[in-house]
């Protein structure tokens, strides 16, 4: 498969060098883009001189704005599949390797902290939202999931054509409504465990009230992804596939 790298980003500019650095270990710069998401600082300028493509937004649009520009990149320049890979120095660039290896039997594959008895650190509310929003997301998309809200995963082939017609927008909808909608469209999800570092930047919100608003925000989104739908784009994307397979 050609594999497109798509990196979110938004103000990275004292990570994104770093980030690009190590990547290009595992993964050929060429087949990186970086979405500069209205960033206000070098961080287009910095990719864009370490070998990447960049696109850019004027404003900030949200990750799931990024990663719909992504995804509709990779279709038009020919690529089969796309990795998230996030901008802050979290994921590790050597398990790429793994995950698209993974992507031959699952059209969507997660990489998840706490798959495994993983051990990523996370305060005792942190973890326990993480729990709940992951049972929920398992229940709607028929499949055990342990880190739902996981940015680091591949969408396959099919995967990429149903995102790159239609991706969620709204805040989080790129890590939780995108699974309902791909299970919606018959595709399937599944995990592998990885190691994922420390954030370079900025303090996760870990108190209860933060905690509830969060899961509260969850829970309307995947209440938007049962009623919503099913774009017309995507329902003749279905019906091209079953023609195709008659």
């Amino acid at each position: 498969m050609r594999v497109l790298v798509a990196i979110p980003a938004l103000n990275e500019a004292t990570v994104i060098a770093d980030v690009l650095a190590s990547l290009s270990v595992a993964h050929p710069l060429r087949d990186v883009v970086v979405i500069d998401d209205g960033s206000r600082d070098n961080t287009a300028r910095i990719a864009r001189a370490a070998g990447a493509h960049v696109l850019s937004h004027a404003i900030n649009l949200g990750v799931g704005a990024a990663m719909g520009t992504a995804f509709k990149y990779a279709v038009l320049n020919g690529y089969d599949a796309v990795i998230q890979f996030d901008g802050d120095g979290q994921h590790r660039a050597e398990q790429i390797s793994e995950l698209i290896a993974a992507a031959e039997h699952s059209d969507i594959v997660i990489g998840s902290r706490f798959a495994n008895g993983g051990s990523f650190k996370s305060s005792a509310t942190r973890r326990n939202v993480q729990r709940f929003i992951a049972w929920v997301t398992s229940a709607f998309a028929r499949t055990r999931l342990t880190d739902a809200t996981s940015g680091f995963r591949i969408a396959g082939p099919r995967a990429l054509q149903v995102f790159a017609e239609h991706y969620p927008v709204e805040w989080l909808g790129d890590t939780v409504e995108s699974i309902v909608l791909a299970t919606r469209q018959g595709l399937s999800v599944s995990e592998i465990p990885v190691v994922m570092n420390e954030r370079a930047g900025g303090v996760p919100s870990q108190s209860v009230f933060r905690a509830t608003l969060y899961t509260g925000r969850i829970l309307f989104i995947l209440g938007l992804a049962t009623i919503r739908s099913v774009p017309p784009q995507i329902k003749a994307l279905k019906l091209r596939e079953q023609e195709a397979g008659a």
